[in-house]
């Protein structure tokens, strides 16, 4: 039996860097980097260190931690955001659940237990589902398909290889 190829418009990995970031490029992507151009970039791309201008951020200009995190300041903020938010549904979904066990005139689950129960699980897995379907659609559609005037998509007679492009 032949070997299932992977869909032409992904890109697995880059030349040189194998690996998780390689497997997040898309060809064709108004998202995604152009292709030669993955992975963090030189000092002098990210125009950062020596390479900063009199414009750039104060902290991408120092060679020290203060540059470290910030050029990776957007992940970690959105981590820090989606432990937060995975702390309030923790805490909210425990309220609910419980409101529902005293309603059934049974015994209320603690904070501490509720992130091991199926309900906890139940309604992470529900969100997540809806908001990566709503990604995922909008990474893969925006391939094939324009909105006119939109960053997120290419401009309406870009090809459909064009990739890190914008409308």
């Amino acid at each position: 039996m032949a070997e299932q190829q992977p869909h032409p418009g992904l890109r697995r990995s880059v030349p040189g860097r194998p690996g998780l970031p390689g497997a997040l490029l898309q060809r064709g992507s108004p998202e995604s980097k152009e292709l030669h151009k993955a992975g963090p970039e030189s000092d002098r791309d990210q125009r950062v260190g020596e390479h900063a201008r009199e414009d750039s951020p104060l902290w991408a200009g120092t060679r020290d931690r203060r540059q470290n995190l910030y050029s990776r300041s957007l992940g970690v903020v959105m981590a820090l955001l989606f432990v937060l938010s995975w702390l309030a549904q923790s805490i909210s979904g425990a309220a609910a659940c419980n409101a529902e066990q005293l309603r059934d005139l049974s015994e209320p689950v603690s904070w501490a237990a509720y992130p091991a129960s199926a309900d906890f699980w139940s309604r992470t897995l529900q969100n997540w589902q809806s908001e990566l379907l709503a990604v995922a659609s909008m990474a893969v559609l925006s391939v094939h398909l324009r909105q006119r005037g939109s960053p997120e998509s290419k401009p309406v007679g870009a090809p459909h290889s064009a990739t890190g492009v914008e409308g």
